[in-house]
């Protein structure tokens, strides 16, 4: 039997977004022209690929078998296309995913240096749900790197450790405890906390610095949006704990307080993940060029003092 790739690349983005709308977008094929195409497929294998639903598709386990082969197919095609155009500059697009925006801040200035060594390869940072969510999105092949801090149980990803950060606490310039270079356990007991979603990296960390620290907080918001965050925290609705490199705009500002607590440094390892699979070469380029930066991401990472300057006005 002939293959269609095509027909298998329409499969591939249906069941990778789990909408048909979103794949004929993807793709620039009306909707119903990615709907002939699946059932195409369906009655050459004999069997339904896809529940389809109200709030899009999921696929049957004769589905989930078949993206598994398609898979292996498409990264064959990938080794051929990379062993023929070796010599070329990499070309193409890496999405990055990540369980909270925070590492944006972190990153912009990497990403920008990366964008102008490789000027045809066009970089998407998106923000999952939770980690475990980033996983399975490598896993599956909806994102192509990740990133997450350690500890992670994932034997289908290459994990490289990239750089250790502090977490420390952040208050509102009005706040009571403002301005203190360190503060007690006891003395944040009665605080209310805004904090990112559960699932999120930094939530990993806060959690288990919680359970050790014996702290039931009072949570007020909840969010992945860090500006959202920092700006709650400076309107005095609650207090936070985020990466010390977040927030040192708005320190030095005065916008924003920052603090360690008094005899813990909350330092947590973050991660550069990779499937497990052959890499394409715009994904092998994005992570080289990562490694090759460890030491500056590093620097910046915990390169900035801990320090609450008043804003002048």
């Amino acid at each position: 039997m002939d293959v269609d790739l095509r027909r298998l690349a329409v499969f591939r983005e249906a069941a990778l977004l789990r909408s048909f709308t979103r794949a004929a977008a993807r793709l620039h094929l009306t909707q119903s022209a990615v709907s002939h195409q699946v059932k195409a497929l369906e009655r050459e294998v004999g069997e339904p690929l896809f529940h389809r639903g109200r709030r899009g598709v999921r696929l049957t386990e004769r589905g989930a078998r078949l993206l598994e082969d398609v898979a292996e197919l498409f990264e064959a095609a990938q080794r051929v296309g990379a062993t023929l155009g070796a010599a070329s500059a990499p070309t193409g697009r890496v999405r990055v995913a990540a369980a909270t925006q925070a590492f944006v801040h972190l990153f912009v200035p990497f990403f920008e240096a990366f964008m102008r060594a490789h000027p045809g390869i066009e970089v998407t940072f998106r923000t999952t749900a939770s980690t475990d969510q980033t996983l399975a999105d490598l896993k599956s092949g909806a994102a192509d790197v990740g990133f997450a801090s350690l500890p992670l149980e994932s034997s289908a990803l290459t994990v490289t450790p990239l750089f250790e950060d502090e977490l420390v606490l952040v208050f509102g310039y009005a706040h009571a405890l403002a301005g203190r270079d360190e503060v007690g356990i006891d003395e944040i007991r009665g605080e209310r906390f805004i904090l990112f979603e559960r699932g999120a990296s930094i939530r990993r960390a806060t959690d288990r610095f919680f359970a050790e620290a014996s702290l039931h907080p009072a949570l007020a918001l909840e969010s992945n949006d860090t500006y959202f965050i920092k700006l709650m925290v400076e309107r005095g609705l609650g207090i936070s704990v985020l990466p010390g490199w977040a927030v040192k705009d708005e320190v030095a500002w005065g916008w924003l307080s920052r603090a360690r607590v008094r005899g813990r440094r909350l330092r947590r390892t973050v991660a550069l993940l990779l499937p497990g699979r052959f890499l394409p070469g715009a994904t092998r380029a994005f992570a080289d060029f990562t490694r090759g930066q460890r030491a500056e991401i590093q620097r910046s990472a915990l390169g900035e003092a801990l320090t609450s300057k008043k804003r002048k006005r």
